[in-house]
This record gives structure tokens, sequence and C-alpha cells, in this order.
């Protein structure tokens, strides 16, 4: 089920379980998951994108074995909010995805995700080398967080 919001996606989803956060791209989908009580976010895993059956597969396997209870999927929007290509490819997996599957499914955006996972990574000093390797789970790390914080705001009454 694609959740239409955040407050819909929450609704949905059982309580003390996991929720999974995807950083999707072309060549791998970055992988992170949240503690029972969703709080913390942590990158996981890469997944490299082979086809989507496949790809499905193996990411299904994963968030099964790790008690995933929902699905937070990184939009990839333009600077200025509009919908390119690359959010349609998005929601395109997410349709297939929600065929195999009964997880929640919802959307965050996760416009400069990426940056913000290399910037970690930087003032880390993670070699090169490993940054090219976990850079799409951090992401996924950042998307996921950024949606636990919003629910975190939602539990508490806050507008955020």
């Amino acid at each position: 089920m694609i959740c239409a919001s955040v407050e819909e996606f929450v609704a949905a989803l059982p309580p003390m379980r996991a929720i999974a956060g995807l950083d999707l791209g072309d060549k791998t989908i970055g992988v992170a998951l949240s503690d029972l009580r969703r709080q913390v976010a942590t990158p996981v895993e890469v997944i490299r994108r082979e086809k989507f059956t496949i790809d499905a597969g193996r990411l299904l396997a994963l968030l099964q074995a790790r008690g995933a209870a929902g699905i937070v999927l990184g939009l990839p929007l333009n600077m200025d909010g509009s919908m390119g290509p690359r959010v349609q490819a998005t929601q395109a997996f997410a349709r297939n995805l929600e065929k195999l599957t009964a997880l929640p499914i919802c959307y965050w955006d996760e416009r400069l995700s990426t940056v913000a996972a290399e910037r970690a990574l930087l003032e880390a000093d993670t070699s090169r080398k490993r940054r090219k390797e976990v850079i799409d789970q951090v992401a996924a790390g950042y998307i996921l967080q950024g949606a636990l914080d919003r629910m975190a705001h939602m539990g508490r009454g806050e507008q955020a």
C-alpha cells in the first residue's frame, strides 16, 4: 500500500517494529533501518541493482529478515520541488514493489540527502573508496531519519 501522507503511513504501521529507509539509485539501492522504537536510523546495506524482480526479491528478503514493518522511499524531487524523470522512476518502482508486499510504503523528500551523507563521511575522514561503497546506505539513513523525526513530532502533537 502506497500511503498518501506520513500520517497515513504511521496509521498503517504495527507498534514496536523497525522501518526501512531506501535511497533508490540507477545502480544501487541504499538501505537503512530504524530501531524498534523508531528513533534512530542506521545504514545497513547497499544492494547492487540488476533487474526489478531480482532487486525486489533481495530487498524484501532483507526487510523480512530484519522484521521491517514499512518502507520510507526517498523521492528525488528537483531543487525547485518539481518532479522529474527520477521521481517517475521511483514511483514506478514503488508501484511494482506494492504488488509484491503488503508493507506500507511512503515517500520522503530526499533533496540533499546524498550531499549531507557525503559531508558526514568527509567529516569522518572516510577514504574516497569507502565513501563510494557506503554513500547510498548513509543517504538512506538520512532519508529515514528525516521521516522518523517527523513521526516523533506527530506523536507529540506538534506541527512540523
